[in-house]
């Protein structure tokens, strides 16, 4: 009964998120996606084609741990993206994946390091996000994407791809939004600064992070 409750409150949770994020603007009409890893296993995740703005807790696609589908719409196309982060990064429990305005602008610039597709400009952007890596343009449900995300081997909590949006993971779905809303506003602010040759944090200032906070960065994720 407590298992069925849990899964009760994690559709409700996954709908309000939704709306959220729809609401405010960070991923129009019916694009993006969102997903929880269930204990057994399997997980919860939004259908194809709907719009997380008016997400209906009751037709959330039901996955089993082979990502067949138990019960619900049919589910996003982006399942691809999702298993490949929950196969790799064991400690996500939940992924958000938005098309989010400025995540998509930035990652259609050039210079964009693929290693760490923003600088360390806050502190904030660095404890939610770490490093964020930019992967090439896949169409949209390719499983092609699939393998290069697996290719980063687990080592980023946040990935953009390119001309398309953020994935995020966290060990919650509250964590993996939040970290979400940090890229989008951490990439505002890039293109705000863009040419103006801001300050970014020190080498100094980020291995204090790490210290303070007990951070993982991927290694070389960060050298502007």
């Amino acid at each position: 009964m407590a298992a069925m409750s849990n899964e009760t409150q994690l559709r409700e949770d996954i709908c309000r998120f939704g709306r959220s994020l729809f609401e405010r603007g960070l991923t129009p009409g019916s694009s993006g996606n969102i997903s929880i890893k269930m204990h057994d296993g399997g997980w919860l995740v939004t259908p194809t084609n709907a719009s997380l703005g008016f997400l209906d807790p009751a037709r959330l696609s039901r996955l089993d741990g082979r990502g067949r589908l138990l019960s619900g719409d049919a589910p996003t196309k982006e399942v691809p993206l999702h298993t490949a982060l929950y196969d790799t990064r064991e400690s996500a429990r939940a992924i958000v994946h938005l098309h989010s305005t400025h995540s998509v602008a930035l990652s259609m610039l050039p210079e964009i390091d693929p290693r760490a597709a923003l600088p360390p400009m806050t502190a904030y952007y660095l404890m939610k996000c770490g490093a964020t890596a930019l992967v090439p343009y896949y169409r949209p449900g390719d499983p092609a994407v699939a393998d290069t995300i697996k290719g980063l081997a687990g080592k980023y909590s946040s990935v953009l791809l390119a001309n398309h949006g953020p994935v995020v993971s966290g060990d919650t779905l509250e964590a993996a939004v939040f970290a979400t809303e940090e890229l989008e506003e951490t990439a505002k602010l890039y293109l705000l600064l863009r040419g103006l040759n801001p300050r970014y944090l020190s080498p100094e200032q980020v291995t204090d992070l790490v210290k303070v906070f007990g951070m993982r960065l991927p290694e070389h994720g960060h050298e502007h």
